[in-house]
């Protein structure tokens, strides 16, 4: 299967989804989970859409789908395994699925295909907004109005926005639980959509973000960054995350999120941003 199919297969998916999600917002029907994170019912609509669409592939042998909604996913954080396995999808249905349950328009589907552990081909669709990223593996785009016919698409170039009083830094809603922030030349955008915190910076909506999520909350945008001249660097040490290496990721009490925290922007600025976070001298219990 030439990669070009999966990159079309994908964003048909994202299209379908974004589909789903906008005919089910004002009737949701969001409950808690275990972990006190929220499903609704488009997540579970979307779910079994990704798998129906998938099944061809899994049926191979050569390809595991890691999907948020799957009571299975953490038999997939197995070395062994993944190693054998050169086609990785990690999907979230509904990322931002808090604000989404509250009818609040920033939300995303996204889509991520690893290929032999290395971020490969990945879309992320915004559907209330119409604006997709992807990456066909050579190359990121933006488009503005998807799936319409006044759709307009723009190639994303590397990116390396001085930070000034201008500048955005985006980060989760639990950012304060375990960091202070030395303001200054920078000020803080809380999105609580971690889609948003990793694509908006590749185009210039924000100078970068700060993210420990699961895989499937960056997995479709992964690939983007890279080609945005954005990487993930690891908060505390500056190593980039570039392959899926499960050592990164804990087991418990959930799986599939990442241990550490990392720094999402361009290589100057690493250094400029890591020295305006500093641990909270009150750190608070962790959350999922």
């Amino acid at each position: 299967m030439e990669e070009v199919d999966f990159i079309k297969e994908m964003r048909l998916l994202a299209q379908d989804a974004g589909k789903i999600a906008m005919r089910l917002i004002n009737d949701s029907h969001p409950v808690l989970k275990d972990d006190l994170s929220v499903i609704t019912a488009a997540d579970k609509e979307i779910s079994i859409l990704v798998r129906q669409r998938l099944d061809k592939y899994l049926q191979t042998g050569r390809h595991v789908l890691i999907d948020e909604e799957s009571q299975d996913r953490g038999k997939y954080l197995d070395k062994g395994l993944l190693q054998n396995t050169p086609y990785i999808w990690a999907i979230d249905p509904i990322d931002g699925t808090r604000l989404y349950a509250n009818r609040i328009p920033l939300f995303a589907v996204s889509i991520g295909l690893i290929r032999e552990l290395t971020p490969w081909l990945g879309v992320v669709y915004f559907p209330y907004l119409r604006e997709m990223f992807f990456c066909n593996g050579r190359q990121a785009f933006f488009v503005k109005n998807a799936f319409s016919s006044s759709e307009e698409l723009v190639s994303i170039k590397p990116v390396d926005e001085e930070i000034t009083d201008r500048s955005l830094f985006l980060l989760s809603d639990n950012f304060f639980r375990y960091f202070q922030w030395r303001y200054g030349d920078c000020r803080l955008l809380i999105t609580a959509c971690a889609a948003a915190n990793l694509c908006w910076p590749t185009i210039g909506r924000g100078c970068g973000s700060l993210d420990r999520s699961f895989i499937w909350d960056f997995a479709g945008s992964w690939p983007i960054l890279r080609y945005a001249g954005l990487g993930m660097r690891r908060l505390d040490t500056g190593k980039l995350l570039e392959t899926l290496d499960i050592d990164c990721f804990s087991m418990d009490p959930s799986p599939w999120r990442l241990k550490d925290y990392y720094l999402i922007s361009s290589e100057r600025n690493y250094s400029i941003l890591r020295a305006k976070i500093r641990d909270s001298e009150n750190p608070q219990p962790d959350l999922f």
